[in-house]
This record gives C-alpha cells, structure tokens and sequence, in this order.
C-alpha cells in the first residue's frame, strides 16, 4: 500500500509470471445497446446524404427512379382494375349475343350445325346461383370473353352424348364463380333456338388437371359438363360439375 498526494491509497500488485492484462469490465447492457444503435444510425444517415448527392448530381437517375415508381402504380392499379373492366366488356357482348340468339338465322344455323365460333349456341340457367348468360360456340380465349362457351366437337345442348361447357370464374362477367356450390338434384337450364331441356347435377364438383381432356369426351346418354378455373384466378387446375338430361321440350311448347 501506498500513498500519494491527495490522500487516495493505492495497492501495489505483485506480477510473479507472465504480465497478465485484465480485461476492461464489460459494458452495461443499456449502454452497448445505445453505442451500436448510434452507430447503425450515423451508417443510415451516411447512406442517405450519399445517395441524396447522387441523385442531385445525376438528374436522369432521379427522373428514372420517378418513372419507375410511376409505371409500379399503374401496374398495380391495372391488376386491381382487370377483373372489372372483363366485367364491363363481357356485359356489353352478352346484349349483343342476347339480339343475335334471338334471330332466325341463328335457328337455322343451329338446325344446320353450322354456327360458327364466338357466335350464341345456347342460353345457359342455373336458378341455384343467378345465373343467366348466353352460351357462345368455342373456347378460345377470344370466344370466352363472352363469359362462356361451348366445347367444339362435344355434343350439342339437349342432344344426346356429353355437352360440355367451359366459363369463366373470376372475369368477364364470372359466370361459373360459383359452381363449386352446385350438389346433387341442383337443376340446370339450357335454351337453344329450337328448344330447351332441364339437366340434374348428378356429380361435382371435383378437380382435375387442366390438360385432362377425358372431363369433356364421350358419354353414353346424354350429359352436362361444365368446367372453370381453379383455384379461383389460377388455370392451375380444373374445376369440373356434371349433370345428367332429366327433360326436354320444343321451343314454344
């Protein structure tokens, strides 16, 4: 022990081996936390006055930036935006296929199987979910911004064999949005220009894989197979509701 001005005591210690340093005594918790803290925000703040001066000295680097952040927005507002303007299209055409079911020479077409792709086949009513929506031949992507359409080369509405129609669930006017709500006994309409006929869904709904051509073949008797999108927004895979011919009618009878 000894002494030194100003009346502090202070020990001597004694080093017999190797000079061992102390380590420092470690910080407080509150203390380490503030000193990293500080540092990540003086790095940010460098960052930033960095990046402010290139923007400044390169003017079409910030014009750029603008541009893409406005081609973003008008991106998202598009996809936002899509389904409704589908929407409004589909509405427009179906008014034009409703004139057009409703003349004669579309009944001889039909009596001559002779209507052509994206023209009205048939007038689809399912009373379970609303629906009611003029049917075109084709299924396209052009046909089917009419909603729906008819399967070429499988049977003809009413007739004997596998009628299959394929609709759209999330766009222009989604008329199969709602199918997968379709049981067992659910009734189906279909109006064609020389009759209409009364199907009973008799299975569905199931999911099968969209390149699963077997959903839309051949059937002994006569049926009704209507397909969609699935999940909804997603052609992933297929969504698929058959019902079976329960009545029919002449048209005017």
């Amino acid at each position: 022990m000894s002494n030194r001005p100003g009346g502090r005591s202070y020990s001597t210690r004694v080093v017999t081996g190797p000079e061992v340093q102390e380590r420092p005594a470690p910080y407080a918790e509150h203390e380490l936390g503030g000193d990293l803290f500080a540092g990540d925000e003086q790095g940010r703040f460098r960052w930033q006055r960095r990046l402010s001066g290139v923007l400044r000295e390169r003017r079409w680097l910030r014009r750029l930036l603008q541009l893409l952040a406005v081609m973003a927005f008008l991106a998202g507002a598009l996809v936002f935006a899509f389904p409704f303007i589908t929407n409004i299209g589909a509405d427009r055409r179906q008014g034009q296929l409703q004139r057009e079911f409703a003349e004669p020479a579309t009944r001889s077409a039909y009596v001559s199987n002779s209507i052509g792709r994206g023209h009205a086949l048939t007038r689809i009513q399912i009373p379970k979910l609303g629906v009611d929506s003029i049917v075109v031949e084709g299924t396209s992507l052009k046909d089917l911004e009419a909603g729906a359409g008819h399967y070429e080369g499988t049977a003809l509405p009413c007739e004997r064999g596998n009628a299959a129609i394929a609709g759209h669930r999330t766009t222009y006017s989604k008329p199969f949005a709602r199918i997968d709500d379709l049981r067992a006994g659910d009734q189906i309409v279909l109006i064609t220009p020389v009759g209409r006929c009364w199907y009973s869904v008799v299975q569905g709904p199931w999911v099968t894989a969209p390149d699963d051509a077997g959903v839309v073949g051949k059937l002994g008797g006569s049926y009704l197979t209507l397909t969609t999108c699935h999940p909804p927004g997603s052609a992933a895979e297929r969504l698929v509701v058959r019902a079976r011919l329960v009545f029919s009618e002449p048209r005017g009878a």
